[in-house]
């Protein structure tokens, strides 16, 4: 489940949030988990919404939030300012192990990663992600977009199976060797 520190009228909360079914999500604010629900009907305006939260529903409107851009953000009556930094990363997944030389060049660094992992091949940024937790996969089915050195890198799936585990979103930065996704 992906951490976020989110900045709530300048206070900072750790927010996970793990998709439960098709408009379902848990989200644990600090240490409090709230069921949320994403009702199919939108409220007449372009970015209003309503959503249930444990059962009592509110009336949202949101913009378009950015990643390390503040945004108004409006429930019911009271308006927040908000703004999403970057998913805090899971450093257990990543072990790093010097590797043999195998030229005269300088030893390289080697990473292992978690098995079925589908990792960074360069640096760069995610314009995309083409799947979902839980989605089945074919080998060499498109996962996500990359770009490096503004050219568009397609990651694909080495092999077939079930996307367990997405690392990543639109927008966010990532360093070669990072894992992007599980596939079990």
């Amino acid at each position: 489940m992906p951490t976020y520190e989110v900045f709530v009228d300048g206070k900072p909360k750790k927010v996970e949030v793990a998709k439960t079914g098709e408009k379902t999500f848990t989200v644990k604010i600090e240490d409090k988990s709230i069921s949320v629900e994403l009702p199919n009907e939108k409220l007449g305006f372009e970015n209003s919404f309503s959503i249930s939260v444990n059962g009592k529903h509110y009336r949202v409107e949101l913009p378009k939030i950015e990643v390390e851009k503040p945004a108004q953000m409006k429930v019911e009556e009271v308006t927040f300012k908000v703004e999403v930094k970057t998913p805090l990363k899971k450093p257990e997944l990543t072990v790093f192990k010097p590797s043999q030389a195998t030229s005269t060049k300088a030893p390289a660094m080697a990473r292992q990663v978690a098995e079925g992992a589908v990792v960074a091949p360069m640096t760069g940024k995610i314009l995309s992600v083409k799947v979902e937790k839980g989605e089945s996969v074919k080998a060499g089915q498109v996962l996500c977009i990359l770009e490096a050195m503004k050219m568009e890198n397609e990651i694909t799936a080495p092999k077939a199976g079930t996307v367990r585990e997405i690392y990543t979103y639109e927008g966010s930065s990532v360093s070669e060797g990072e894992p992007l996704f599980i596939i079990d």
